[in-house]
């Protein structure tokens, strides 16, 4: 699985933005699917998660203000983001991960700028 991430971003604090992973190759309904960030000198951390049937989870620090969707006939993973904070200023990654097999991709990442 290949995975491309867009849509990050310089916005003011405060803003939206609306990230998108598209995922390559097969049963792309069949995979859990998740954005993670990280800031340089951090571990990557979990922001928000979905199943292959939508059941969705996310960090204390998104809930609230982030929403992550999906749809499957355009394999696309979205991650909507709102009332935008500096500290959720980091690069996003997109990542696939196979239930069936515990495979997982992850895309590049998109860099996420939030203005004070």
């Amino acid at each position: 699985v290949q995975l491309q991430a867009s849509g990050g971003g310089l916005v003011q604090a405060g803003g939206s933005l609306r990230l998108s992973c598209q995922a390559s190759g097969s049963n792309f309904g069949g995979k859990n699917m998740a954005w993670y960030r990280q800031v340089p000198g951090k571990q990557r951390e979990l922001v928000a998660s979905i199943t292959s049937r939508s059941a969705t989870n996310y960090a204390a620090s998104s809930k609230g203000r982030f929403t992550i969707s999906r749809e499957n006939a355009k394999n696309t993973v979205y991650l909507q983001m709102d009332n935008l904070r500096p500290e959720d200023t980091a690069v996003y990654y997109c990542q696939s991960f196979n239930p069936t097999n515990f495979a997982q991709s992850w895309g590049k990442g998109t860099l996420v700028t939030v203005s004070s």
